[in-house]
């Protein structure tokens, strides 16, 4: 995937290959356009892409007029239809906006004038009474709540691996490992160094999400932004919880923060999360004993049977949060230099939004962007959802391959086949981490105890030995947040 890099600068080279970078870069896979997408990781959508909630938001409570309420809801559409043309795993829960004060109760008046002035006008009050017939496993004392009956949950690992998937199949080309250090910019374009050499390209799109204000000021940029990086932590609970909830159940936002949530995931499981602590590090996603006691704690005052059930695992995310409340997207003609930054926690739903708006963007300030001829249709991925026939449920499928029948990971159900066609696909995964990604393999409640062995010696070269069992809880797994 990374044999070296070429000699010619390509017209654009994308810094990221997060569910931005790999949105972006799908886009301008539809021109004439020579395309470098290069990443430090060894993996697509491996940073904030694959650590957060999952949800695919309408934007009902993004700012009105705001360039993040915009596309939200355009992305949020564009995503819809092409999940269901890609087999990306979404569910139509609906959520709603639990309010359990009377202050939050005062609120949701204004929460939901703020979603019909954005756009969005299905959102409708609901009286206690109807809340509890809704969601009878609530905790008592509830007052009243706001429906929004399009918020969904999302695979974000399908999600990125899709948009990836396209774009290389359309000719762009993914340098993964490929570490940005350093930039020179002049007429003719920029130079990049990376720890694979040079990389030359006479635009640069930086979607470097935490990093993207280290590679403003690599490329010259005005600043303007400093990423604050916001962790995240959440709670995965067994798929025997999935009967307490029907829809996802929102906190009343604050000004800091969309406050913790108990959602449904795409595949089977409960989560719990996120908390929210500015941190320094912009690698640190370890989950903390404060933290999850927290979520512990938020989890009982909102559905106490939910503490009742086995914890899966526990993860943490970080957040591209800045100092501004709206996303930081700009693109500067005289240096051929286009930024995506500060897309924070809605940038999965954002995701297609933000690359036609960049993409369009860049064409005003003199990208030529001619069409192809030869546009492809999209991708079908692997459905690795709960709700959807999985391979080990097709009986035809089994008839005409065996393989799908032949279960490794019994907590998830993902078969021999399933890791097979992960194993030989357009991005195969290099390490039994991106093997989970793409299978679930080793993501149920016993963690890999039961099938690790077995999934690494799966692996060309025996490449996933070192993702050892874990213990209850420690690794990323199920649902997760943009």
């Amino acid at each position: 995937m990374n044999p070296g890099a070429p000699a010619e600068p390509a017209d654009v080279v994308i810094i990221g290959a997060g569910v931005v970078g790999a949105a972006v870069a799908r886009e301008l896979a539809r021109y004439r356009l020579s395309v470098i997408v290069a990443d430090a990781a060894n993996d697509v959508g491996t940073g904030t892409s694959k650590a957060n909630t999952a949800i695919l938001h309408t934007g009902f409570d993004a700012t009105a007029g705001s360039l993040e309420s915009r596309l939200v809801r355009r992305g949020g559409a564009l995503l819809s239809g092409y999940a269901a043309a890609t087999g990306i795993p979404v569910e139509r829960t609906g959520a709603l906006l639990v309010a359990w004060t009377a202050e939050q109760e005062r609120a949701l008046p204004s929460i939901e004038q703020r979603a019909r002035l954005g756009g969005y006008d299905k959102v409708r009050p609901v009286p206690a009474a109807a809340l509890y017939q809704r969601e009878p496993h609530l905790a008592p004392g509830a007052l009243a709540a706001l429906e929004i009956p399009d918020e969904s949950v999302i695979c974000p690992w399908t999600t990125t691996l899709a948009y990836a998937t396209e774009a290389v199949r359309a000719g762009v080309r993914l340098l993964l490992g490929t570490r940005v250090t350093g930039a020179r910019s002049g007429p003719d374009g920029h130079v990049l160094t990376t720890d694979r050499g040079p990389l030359r390209g006479r635009w640069v799109v930086n979607a470097a999400g935490l990093h993207s204000d280290h590679v403003d000021s690599m490329l010259g940029g005005d600043g303007g932004f400093t990423i604050r990086p916001r962790r995240g932590e959440l709670i995965v609970f067994d798929k025997l919880a999935r009967p307490l909830i029907g829809s996802i159940l929102l906190p009343v936002p604050t000004e800091r923060s969309k406050g913790v949530l108990v959602a449904p995931t795409v595949y089977g499981n409960v989560l719990l999360g996120p908390t929210a602590q500015d941190i320094d590090d912009r690698c640190d996603t370890a989950t903390t004993q404060d933290g999850l006691a927290s979520l512990a704690e938020a989890g009982r005052r909102i559905l106490p049977g939910l503490l009742d059930e086995e914890v899966t695992a526990t993860y943490a995310g970080l957040r591209a949060a800045t100092e501004h409340r709206d996303y930081q997207i700009r693109v500067d003609a005289a240096r051929r230099y286009a930024c995506a930054a500060g897309i924070r926690s809605t940038g999965l739903s954002a995701s297609l939004g933000i690359a036609e708006y960049l993409v369009d963007l860049m064409g005003a300030a003199g990208l030529p962007l001619r069409e192809r001829d030869d546009v492809a249709a999209p991708p079908v991925m692997p459905y690795i959802g709960q709700a959807g026939t999985r391979p080990y449920q097709d009986a035809a499928r089994i008839a005409a391959d065996p393989e799908y029948g032949r279960i490794v990971c019994h907590c998830e159900r993902v078969t021999s086949g399933e890791i097979r066609d992960a194993l030989a696909s357009t991005l195969p995964p290099s390490d039994v981490e991106g093997l989970r990604r793409r299978t679930r393999v080793l993501n149920g409640r016993c963690q890999g105890f039961y099938c690790a062995a077995t999934v690494s010696a799966l692996m060309p070269g025996k490449a996933g030995q070192a993702a050892a069992p874990a213990a209850s809880g420690q690794q990323e797994t199920a649902g997760q947040r943009a």
